[in-house]
């Protein structure tokens, strides 16, 4: 590939304008090289909010031909915006100019290379899908335990990129916790080799986690180490029906001391987030009525000689005893578990065919996440009583989706007025909650404003040092995060 780098010869100069495309498939071969309509969906994000162009869509299949591609589109002074299952909700994963730009897909980097049962590890390509490498983390008999929505679509490289966080990161953490090593593709092309599977690594500063939740402004992650652990053998899944939100902290605080580590999952719902679900989803059964006024869907799973069905019953038992619970379904199998994760799933679906929305991903502390959802949603419901709040999320990380469907009747200039002032109403109250606009899903180009206004003399200094020693010539994923200054 050098070689072939080489004898092409081109430079920027040369290409001119229109010639980018003709300049890559010289360098890089027609194979890699994806041009006019096949750029399409690469250049939409993932509810087609957003389209824009590039002017190539570059297709590497190995760590190899991604540093060619960096190399190539150095020498042709293009930007370069990884990307991998591009079902990322910040639009961090696609262009916002298609002038001197090109979308760098990991989707055929698709090789597990290694799952390594003794050391509760494994080490795998950017672009296998998060579902897939579950799977197969599965026959071996371990468990990783990263879980989202997409996991049927998104990928690898792209959840450690965005350090993902899902329904698990109550008792796993967010995705950074989860990775042993990297290898990434710098900007000038050469490779940082960092694969290590070690557990305890002391030596110094420990590199990796510069390019976990960079988003690809510092580099292109090919390939990630991670660990695994022992496959739950047993899950006991409960959807609960609670008089408040009030409620659900309080029974989430119980359930932390008396089902300790144990406990993998505890979201909260409205009673809208079941009706969204079968607007969703049509065919989804409802396992008990959606007229209640909050709901929390809780997870407990363990493997060897706990008895988790005895701990949930017991559990369950107690609260339901005390009023705390009033009304509630175990799963008695893997299906009825995975109906009543459909409902969590499916509501996301429901906005989604409502239209447009505002989608947010905050955190408050734990303590204060009953008393910011209330507040939120009456200054959202004071200013715009034609909106819709839906707030839900992760309990016990503090992390809320307080979404606004908007006023549907109205044109789309206007709905898009309404959207952005349903963003400062709610980034107003949770300021004063000293909260975070963005608890998992990243800062990408859609929370870039937000982020920057609210971003520190000092960290602002730092993370730029920090991309200018890495990135001098701001090349990587350009428009992402910060701007160039």
């Amino acid at each position: 590939m050098d070689r072939q780098l080489e004898e092409a010869g081109f430079a920027a100069s040369e290409a001119g304008q229109n010639g980018f495309s003709e300049a890559l498939r010289n360098a890089l071969g027609a194979d890699l090289v994806l041009t006019g309509d096949e750029t399409a969906r690469y250049c939409s994000d993932w509810h087609g909010d957003v389209q824009c162009r590039a002017e190539a869509v570059l297709r590497p299949r190995t760590t190899e031909e991604v540093s060619a591609c960096v190399r190539a589109a150095a020498t042709l002074g293009l930007g370069i915006v990884p990307q991998g299952g591009n079902t990322g909700l910040v639009l961090g994963g696609v262009p916002d100019t298609p002038v001197a730009v090109v979308v760098l897909s990991l989707e055929r980097m698709t090789r597990i290379r290694q799952i390594d049962p003794d050391d509760f590890s494994a080490v795998v390509e950017a672009g296998v899908m998060l579902e897939t490498f579950k799977d197969e983390v599965s026959k071996a008999g371990l468990f990783f335990p990263l879980a989202l929505g997409a996991q049927g679509s998104c990928q690898i490289g792209g959840n450690v990129s965005t350090n993902a966080g899902g329904v698990n990161v109550l008792r796993y953490g967010m995705t950074r916790e989860l990775v042993l090593g990297l290898e990434v593709v710098l900007p000038d092309g050469s490779v940082f080799s960092g694969l290590s599977q070690l557990r305890k690594d002391n030596r110094g500063i420990d590199l990796k986690q510069l390019f976990i939740g960079a988003e690809g402004t510092l580099g292109i992650i090919t390939a990630v180490s991670v660990k695994l652990l022992p496959r739950p053998e047993q899950v006991a899944t409960a959807l609960l029906a609670l008089e408040s939100l009030d409620d659900a902290i309080r029974l989430y605080r119980r359930a932390r001391h008396q089902c300790c580590d144990l406990m993998s999952a505890f979201e909260f719902m409205p009673p809208l987030a079941l009706r969204l679900a079968q607007e969703g989803i049509p065919d989804l059964q409802l396992p008990m009525d959606a007229d209640h006024s909050a709901y929390v869907l809780m997870e407990i799973s363990g493997s060897g000689l706990v008895d988790i069905d005895d701990l949930m019953a017991r559990f369950l038992e107690q609260v339901m005893e005390d009023g705390l619970v009033i009304d509630g379904v175990l799963a008695q199998s893997q299906a009825q578990a995975q109906n009543i994760w459909l409902i969590r799933e499916g509501m996301n679906e429901g906005q989604a065919k409502r239209g447009k929305h505002l989608r947010t991903d905050v955190s408050v502390p734990l303590s204060k996440l009953a008393e910011f959802v209330a507040e939120a949603e009456a200054a959202v419901a004071s200013e715009m009583p034609d909106a819709i709040c839906v707030s839900y999320g992760h309990v016990g990380d503090g992390n809320v989706h307080l979404n606004v469907l908007p006023d549907f009747e109205a044109g789309s200039a206007a709905i898009d007025a309404q959207i952005l002032k349903a963003k400062k109403i709610v980034n107003s109250v949770l300021d004063r909650y000293k909260g975070s606009i963005s608890a998992e899903h990243g800062i990408g180009r859609l929370k870039k404003p937000d982020f920057d206004t609210r971003l520190p003399d000092t960290h602002r200094q730092l993370l730029t040092a920090i991309k200018r020693a890495v990135d001098p010539h701001w090349t990587m994923n350009p428009g992402c995060q910060i701007d160039r200054t």
